[in-house]
């Protein structure tokens, strides 16, 4: 387990506006748990959650 992912979770902030993005990557932020602006949550890390933030990379930023 490295330094970054302690506990076995990762926070994602969104810091850009889904508007006018496709559908697709919208609903990916909606599933991550993202509903405003600057909003962090903390996600067990898993596979299918990297993989959402793998998608909306440009919307999110993973804090340490």
């Amino acid at each position: 387990m490295s330094s970054e992912n302690a506990g076995g979770t990762v926070r994602v902030k969104l810091v850009r506006s889904p508007n006018s993005t496709p559908e697709r990557h919208r609903l990916c932020v909606k599933a991550l748990g993202l509903k405003r602006m600057h909003q962090v949550v903390e996600l067990k890390d898993s596979p299918s959650v990297r993989g959402l933030i793998n998608k909306v990379n440009y919307l999110v930023r993973v804090e340490s």
